[in-house]
This record gives structure tokens, sequence and C-alpha cells, in this order.
């Protein structure tokens, strides 16, 4: 019994040990955009349509999502997210960022209710 489990033990690290370690390359969408609108300096004159996305979160005035999860093809990052929307009603979704270019990208949520380009400031 003892055997099984240090087995068990060593597949249990082994298998976190292989995970996949992911560079700034693959999430390179991290940083501060404006909602369908272009952006000028650091964003901070229209704070009611700023984005922030790190690789852990994404902020904006719709509200706050925690990213569970994440998978990069080509120029498409899906993303499994948990939000809380104003009155801190959660939701768990799945939504998409296409990076058009390196100043812009197009946001998709699975409903299409809040679908937006987003552009890039300076930072």
């Amino acid at each position: 019994m003892i055997r099984i489990a240090r087995c068990a033990a060593a597949l249990v690290v082994l298998l976190l040990v292989n995970q996949p370690v992911l560079g700034g390359d693959d999430f390179p969408i991290a940083g501060t955009y404006m909602r369908d609108i272009a952006c000028t300096g650091n964003g901070s004159a229209r704070p009611d349509l700023l984005v922030t996305i790190t690789q852990k979160r994404i902020e904006s005035p719709m509200g706050s999502c925690n990213i569970l999860s994440r998978k990069r093809i080509g120029q498409t990052i899906s993303a499994h997210v948990e939000c809380k929307v104003p009155g801190d009603q959660p939701i768990l979704g799945d939504v998409t960022f296409t990076i058009r270019d390196e100043k812009t990208l197009n946001f998709e949520d699975q409903d299409h209710t809040s679908d937006a380009t987003l552009h890039r400031c300076s930072e």
C-alpha cells in the first residue's frame, strides 16, 4: 500500500513538473486597451472604456474576471473566465481574443453580447 502511494505521489510530481510554462509570447495581449476607440496616452481620459488584461485577470467597467484557463492557436487566444459583474453576480463563460495587429484585438464573448475591438494604449 505504501509503495502504491509513493508511485502515485511520484506521478503527481512528474505531471506537475512537466506542465508547459507559458512564456510572454504565449500571452502577448497583456496590457491596457480602450474599447472601440483608438487609445491616446495611457487611456486615463476615458476610464469608462478602459480594459486591462493580465495573464490572470481582465478588468473593465463591465466587470472583473479571473482567467481560469486559456489556449492559444495562432492569432487566437481562447479563455475560460469567471467574472463578477455589477451586483457581485458571478458568471462563468468563454471569451476569445483575436490578434489583428500589434495594437488591436477583436474580443468576443460566448453569447456575443459584449463583442468589441480593443486598441492598445501606450504604457
